[in-house]
């Protein structure tokens, strides 16, 4: 299982989105890593002012704020 969150320079929300993805995947052992938005333009064609967003397993798992409990429970598989 491999979480991916999508992200921008300079953005906020993003910022806090990875803090909690890396204390939460950090509890559990779960890998993670980011793509930056801008950097590919497949991405910001379908995300564009989406971000950030959260992935697992590259399937969309939310936009914009991490459901911590939501989050937890697809990362349990349930």
């Amino acid at each position: 299982m491999t979480v991916t969150v999508i992200t921008r320079a300079d953005c906020h929300l993003c910022e806090v989105a990875e803090a909690e993805v890396a204390r939460i995947c950090g509890e559990l052992g779960v890998a993670w890593t980011t793509e930056d938005v801008d950097a590919d333009p497949e991405l910001r064609a379908e995300y564009g002012d989406m971000v950030p967003v959260i992935q697992i397993d590259g399937r969309t798992h939310g936009y914009y704020r991490l459901e911590e409990d939501r989050f937890r429970m697809a990362l349990a598989g349930r």
